[in-house]
């Protein structure tokens, strides 16, 4: 699979947090304003999906089973197979015009999280936003929520270094940031601009991964590509895809040899949506290295 290949016409709005199963060898990720998460096994096909009672904008897996899901108004443990789920924690309550969106866990389990703005009625559509009221968090396995960063525009992508001295966050309207990393305390300092394109064609930084080279792999919303940026900031590689709005990245198989990429078919007018007709759809291809494993949340 050298080449990208849309692996599911999933025609989501807005396909996002792309998460591998190692366990189930499958793929999960979620269609945030449809409430819905959804999995894929690319062995066998099989595709299964779960509506929400709440919008669901990123998730992890769970050291004790199931998963963790950041929700529009917190985060919640969830079990795919019982489809039961629980209230652990609800950092951005004091904001109730807030929305969970990216989230991942780092390498010693603990959950960082990103809020905004909502931008999202609750019937799916938009909705104009006027602040940077967005946070950034570490949720602890005791539970523990920890604000490290405010004033967010559209929080975006989490990625730590190989050897998780640094960290990658990105406010979407800014740019991607790169934090110095303290792994054992879970702190970041010294933020810095790591990455801009000068391009306005290669759109908006939106989720990311990294590989286990160092390199981080990111999405292109409104640039219909993802990225591969080196350590030192500069552009390795550009993957074009057949859509615009791409959103997020995840490794996946056997030994991780797999990219997944989510993209949307939000606010797309319909004759972008007859030129674009997999955006939504979930995209695979062998980037010719590969990622790293995911650590499940520890709480």
């Amino acid at each position: 699979m050298n080449e990208v290949e849309c692996v599911v016409e999933a025609g989501s709005w807005l396909g996002e947090g792309p998460l591998w199963s190692a366990r189930e060898r499958c793929l999960y990720w979620t269609d945030v304003p449809a409430y819905t998460v959804h999995r894929f096994c690319p062995a066998t096909g099989e595709r299964a999906a779960w509506k929400m009672p709440e919008m669901v904008a990123s998730m992890a897996l769970r050291a004790r089973g199931g998963m963790i899901l950041a929700t529009t108004t917190g985060i919640d443990a969830w079990d795919p197979e019982t489809e039961r789920r629980e209230r652990l924690a609800a950092p951005d309550a004091q904001w109730p015009a807030n929305r969970s969106n990216d989230g991942k866990c780092d390498r010693r389990g603990r959950f960082w999280l990103g809020t905004m703005q909502n931008n999202l009625h609750p019937d799916g559509s938009d909705k104009a936003t006027t602040g940077s009221t967005g946070n950034l968090y570490r949720v602890d396995a005791d539970l523990s929520c920890h604000r490290l960063e405010s004033g967010i525009g559209i929080s975006n992508t989490f990625a730590w270094s190989p050897d998780d001295t640094l960290m990658y966050f990105a406010d979407t309207p800014v740019g991607m940031y790169a934090y110095d990393f303290d792994a054992e305390r879970g702190e970041i300092a010294n933020r810095r601009l790591f990455a801009r394109t000068g391009d306005p064609s290669l759109g908006f930084c939106d989720g990311s991964t990294i590989d286990a080279e160092g390199f981080l792999w990111n999405a292109r919303w409104d640039g219909g590509c993802l990225i591969r940026w080196a350590p030192d900031g500069s552009i390795d590689r550009i993957v074009p895809l057949p859509c615009r709005r791409v959103t997020s990245a995840a490794f996946g198989g056997d030994a991780l040899e797999t990219l997944y990429v989510t993209t949307a078919r939000y606010l797309l007018s319909d004759r972008e949506l007859a030129e674009q007709p997999l955006a939504g759809g979930v995209f695979a291809f062998d980037p010719g290295v590969r990622g790293l494993p995911e650590v499940p949340f520890a709480g």
